[in-house]
């Protein structure tokens, strides 16, 4: 079983299809809306196949970010769930950006959850461990 969800706000200076380029810059998602609300609309992704990772499995190695990523995923893991923020701004260029407080990001984070009855083999292929910033054991995709 795998889940992943993103949600994120849309101001109101914000253009939505912009919004909508931010989180398919680092996601391949199913489904996405928009969902009308007060004070802010906010968007809505979702996906059951672990391959929607993709994109940002392979930036994590580009701007060689694995080993902070790694420990957020594990720092917020609870259960079978894990979740982390990414900036919107830095998604709309293709980057991924951690946001630790959501001031961090001015116009709201995107946020990101997964949920996967084997959210450890998930981890460990996204962001594996590393030595001197480099994997030590890349893994094929797990069969979730």
């Amino acid at each position: 079983m795998f889940m992943l969800r993103v949600t994120c706000e849309i101001r109101p200076t914000e253009d939505k299809d912009k919004v909508v380029k931010a989180v398919t810059n680092l996601f391949n998602l199913s489904k996405i809306e928009i969902i009308e609300d007060y004070p802010y609309n906010k968007l809505v992704g979702e996906s059951d196949k672990i391959e929607s990772l993709v994109k940002l499995h392979r930036l994590l190695r580009q701007e060689r970010i694995l080993d902070a990523f790694r420990n957020v995923l594990l720092n917020n893991k609870a259960g079978n769930t894990t979740e982390f923020k990414l900036n919107k701004q830095s998604a709309y260029v293709g980057r991924a950006t951690l946001v630790t407080l959501d001031s961090e990001s001015p116009l709201g984070p995107i946020v990101v959850r997964i949920v996967s009855d084997k959210i450890d083999e998930v981890i460990d292929w996204l962001a594996p461990k590393t030595v001197g910033g480099h994997p030590t054991q890349e893994r094929s995709v797990p069969k979730v």
